[in-house]
């Protein structure tokens, strides 16, 4: 199964409208055998390929979904990608997106600091890929990213941020930018220690949030305690006096639920939680105006 899934998105190539390269392409090898869930998005309405995206002079490579015909300008979704980097399963999830009417834009947050894929485990892509990705930089990838939206038929107006793990933590700090209008973080580590890097972390910024964000997490995820769930959802209360937008952020912990719930490749998915999640995401962004 998993061969042919990759073997028919590779076909991808062919049928982008705007000329994908590698990017998108397969599954990131450290990321575990593809599994038979491994939901296909098919390109039957939408356009969705590879873009280089101007970030100063610098040219920072993304995956690009559309719906194929649209009147006016489009909502937008910026999809913050695992430490695997935008591989197939976040190009799918792009695609996904672009169904429901988005125009979406899933960033290579990891590219000045090297591809995942010639890293074969998860601690060797964390220590030279995400340790060497500063946040500063990322977020500015991510606004970078707005600016090229806003000229290519996306609606200002009407942005959401969503990210899976490591993207999730990037969803939670996007959400202090002015550009956003809601964000939802699935699986983000909201504590962790403080680097050069990585100066603050979810739990720090919620007087800063400019956006409500959903988060959703698993009651088993062994990488992201209940406990720490419990100091973000403190650290919100504590900024809701003076900021109305921490009172509105939202949690759904799912029961029995491990980490990377909705990676549909990995053995770590869960179906009932990814697909209650997944209309989670999507009544949220329609509740806060990305829609």
């Amino acid at each position: 199964m998993s061969k042919d899934i990759q073997n028919s998105r590779r076909n991808f190539i062919k049928t982008s409208a705007i000329g994908a390269t590698a990017i998108g392409v397969g599954f990131v090898g450290a990321s575990e055998p593809v599994m038979a869930a491994a939901i296909e998005t098919d390109f039957k309405g939408i356009k969705a390929g590879e873009q280089m995206i101007p970030v100063g002079s610098f040219q920072l490579p993304a995956y690009v979904s559309r719906p194929e015909k649209a009147k006016g300008s489009l909502p937008i979704i910026i999809v913050a990608s695992e430490i695997f980097g935008v591989h197939e399963y976040i190009a799918d999830v792009t695609r996904r997106f672009a169904k429901l009417g988005y125009l979406v834009i899933a960033p290579e947050f990891f590219t000045r600091a090297g591809d995942p894929n010639t890293y074969g485990t998860i601690a060797e892509i964390q220590s030279n890929i995400v340790a060497k990705t500063p946040d500063a930089q990322v977020l500015n990838d991510l606004q970078a990213a707005l600016v090229w939206a806003g000229k290519n038929g996306g609606d200002l107006k009407r942005v959401g941020v969503t990210g899976f793990c490591w993207g999730g933590r990037i969803t939670w700090l996007s959400a202090t930018l002015p550009q956003v209008r809601a964000g939802v973080a699935w699986y983000g580590r909201l504590i962790g220690e403080k680097t050069e890097g990585s100066p603050k972390h979810p739990v720090d910024i919620a007087a800063d949030l400019k956006a409500p964000v959903l988060g959703l997490y698993g009651a088993a995820d062994t990488g992201i305690s209940l406990e720490s769930i419990d100091q973000m959802r403190a650290a919100l209360a504590q900024a809701a006096p003076k900021n109305p937008v921490a009172k509105a952020c939202e949690f759904v912990v799912y029961p029995d639920t491990p980490h990377a719930f909705h990676a549909d490749y990995r053995a770590s998915y869960r179906e009932g939680p990814a697909k209650d999640g997944w209309e989670k995401c999507i009544a949220w962004f329609k509740k806060n105006g990305v829609v």
